[in-house]
């Protein structure tokens, strides 16, 4: 079992930056990559980021250029520092792991983001 805490988000103007904490913690030796995702009100959740263990990264072509998944691995904590945010970005995101013994990743309980003037 792995449990995610996400932290990070709130409202911000357009053009601004906000930085998404992930907190993982259980069994966190069998997390094989770690990402995020988010949710507009009537879409579907759709993928965001990602980065495998051994530090390979992925991007949506909508946020490539804009956002940066890191991680401390000390911390076993994912960010996701967003500049450049616009009112598309808005979104409830979510924090996703992926293991080597579940055949579904777990999930975060989410944290809303709110790009506004």
């Amino acid at each position: 079992q792995v449990q995610l805490v996400e932290s990070g988000g709130g409202l911000v103007q357009p053009g601004g930056s906000l930085r998404l904490s992930c907190a993982a913690s259980g069994s966190i030796f069998r997390i094989t990559a770690m990402g995020w995702y988010r949710q507009a009100p009537g879409n579907q959740r759709e993928f965001v980021a990602t980065q495998t263990r051994s530090g390979i990264t992925a991007y949506a072509d909508s946020v490539k250029g804009r956002f940066t998944i890191s991680r401390d691995s000390a911390k076993n904590t994912v960010y996701l520092q967003m500049n450049g945010l616009k009112a598309e970005d808005t979104a409830v995101y979510y924090c996703n792991a992926a293991t080597s013994t579940s055949p579904l990743p777990y999930w975060g309980q989410g944290t809303q983001v709110t790009v506004s003037s």
